[in-house]
């Protein structure tokens, strides 16, 4: 007879190891969902594949913004498409903002399935009980409301990379500095897309705070 453990284990889904890919610029291999793809649209211009479910090969780089420039400056795309492909100049700002609105409709599922909070004394609460997954900080909130946050944490991931009014958009109030999400598969997803986010709008906390 199987014991509860075993039972357990033969029943828990098998976790695959992530498909890596090499970076045109750096020719380092890393995991795909830290990376960003870009694919050549019909018409022949690079565009990001931030979902990675656009159809055509994929050309992968570093999640950062250095990355995507010297990709352009040293005509990485035009080399591994093989054809004369356009790029456009401000393709990191848009790696950004596509990124940027990925996160932030994340936290906007997270409050609609119940599990965001706002406020410092609603994300205190979900701190006390053990039930945070990561918290959220307004980036151009003043330095003592954000050292507060910061004080709460106890070693729980930060996000410091929105400002007030674009998590204020997401909960739909005027002003926002606090807010938190808790434990579970939007926090994890959220803090894996903020990670790719960080390459090209790093948060500020430390800045600020030193």
């Amino acid at each position: 007879m199987l014991d509860a453990r075993h039972e357990a284990d033969q029943e828990a889904p098998e976790r695959h190891a992530p498909p890596q890919r090499r970076c045109l610029v750096s020719r380092e291999s890393g995991d795909a969902v830290h990376m960003v793809r870009f694919v050549v649209a019909p018409g022949g211009e690079i565009v990001p594949d931030i979902d990675g479910k656009l159809p055509g090969r994929g050309l992968w780089l570093k999640a950062t913004r250095d990355i995507v420039q010297a990709a352009i400056a040293g005509k990485a795309f035009q080399k591994a498409a093989r054809a004369d492909v356009r790029v456009a100049p401000d393709l990191a700002a848009r790696v950004e903002a596509l990124l940027a609105s990925r996160c932030l409709a994340l936290i906007g599922f997270a409050r609609r399935a119940g599990v965001a909070v706002a406020g410092f004394e609603k994300v205190r609460a979900l701190v006390t009980k053990g039930r945070c997954g990561v918290l959220l900080a307004a980036n151009d909130a003043a330095p003592g409301g954000r050292a507060k946050l910061h004080a709460l944490a106890g070693g729980l991931p930060e996000i410091v990379m929105f400002s007030g009014a674009e998590l204020a958009q997401v909960f739909g109030r005027e002003n926002m500095v606090h807010a938190a999400i808790a434990r579970g598969r939007i926090a994890e997803e959220l803090l894996r897309e903020s990670g790719r986010l960080s390459g090209f709008r790093p948060a500020r906390m430390e800045t600020a705070l030193n």
